[in-house]
């Protein structure tokens, strides 16, 4: 008989709940000053967020997918959406920043932004970065001016500035990532290669294209081949990571230009308004004139 596992989830509301003298903004970013104060359960979870920490002393060990990582001083940890964590174990001297965000924060921080997702989802698949020393102090000071700022809840465009900070961040981090990257490129596996291929592919071409039989013909694989493959690495299909790029720019286009719904269903290439009102709210939860004005 097959019976569906249900893991226990880590999101950022949850976090709140559990550590509530993290600092936070809504139920889309929490930081942390101090790693050990990161809710961390007992059991084997699911991350349904992003997770980023800087360890400054000390190590650290954890299964991400049920892959044993270790890691030391000046290392950054990077957890993604969907992936699952479990046997944490922290040595006593052990210190860090950490950062949990939602995946939808995290995709509007990158929004417009030409390759950084590509780079970020390469972390999936090596979740550990090491940084120089004047790397890791750059990360500390950008993490505690970003403290700072969610704490200044007078501040009129806090979430504005925070977003700004944190896309700076976020772009440092995808250099050192790149550079990662083009080090270890011969050690990618033949999945590594075709997901992050199909990431760059849709990227590029999500605004027109959203048939994976088309990704496949791009990539020269099979439908079926391309969807197991993005399966295994990602634990997503091809549909669901397409579907997360269109509706993200749906959410961009909506909340900040001044396009009409049929305007943006052409820029899009829908067939027509009520289409995409369809396909949003199947994939939002709301239509778009909802959407808009909330």
């Amino acid at each position: 008989m097959n019976r569906k596992i249900r893991l226990f989830e880590v999101n950022v509301a949850q976090a709140k709940h559990v550590c509530p003298e993290g600092k936070y903004i809504d139920n889309d970013l929490i930081l942390f000053e101090d790693i050990t104060k990161v809710p961390l359960p007992t059991t084997p979870s699911r991350m349904k967020s992003l997770f980023l920490a800087l360890c400054t002393s000390g190590n650290a060990q954890y299964t991400v997918d049920t892959k044993l990582h270790k890691v030391s001083t000046g290392d950054v940890i990077i957890i993604s959406e969907e992936q699952v964590v479990g046997d944490y174990m922290l040595s006593d001297d052990c210190k860090g920043i950490a950062l949990i965000m939602s995946y939808d924060f995290f995709q509007n921080i990158l929004s417009g932004i030409h390759e950084l997702s590509a780079l970020f989802l390469f972390a999936r698949t090596h979740p550990v970065f090491h940084l120089e020393k004047t790397q890791t102090t750059a990360l500390e000071n950008d993490l505690q001016h970003i403290k700072n700022k969610i704490m200044d809840t007078g501040h009129r465009f806090r979430r504005e500035l925070i977003i700004t900070m944190l896309k700076a961040l976020i772009i440092d981090m995808s250099n050192v990532i790149y550079h990662f990257q083009q080090i270890g490129e011969a050690e990618q596996t033949r999945a590594e290669v075709i997901f992050r291929d199909f990431i760059q592919c849709v990227e590029r071409n999500y605004r027109t294209e959203r048939r994976v039989s088309w990704y496949a013909q791009q990539l020269c694989i099979t439908s079926k081949y391309l969807s197991e493959t993005i399966r295994s690495v990602s634990r997503r299909t091809p549909s669901e990571w397409i579907d997360s790029y269109v509706t993200r720019e749906l959410r961009v286009m909506l909340r900040n230009s001044t396009m009409s719904i049929k305007q943006i269903a052409e820029e899009l290439n829908f067939a027509n308004q009520s289409f995409l009102g369809k396909y949003f709210k199947e994939h939002v939860g709301m239509n778009p004139s909802q959407f808009r004005k909330s």
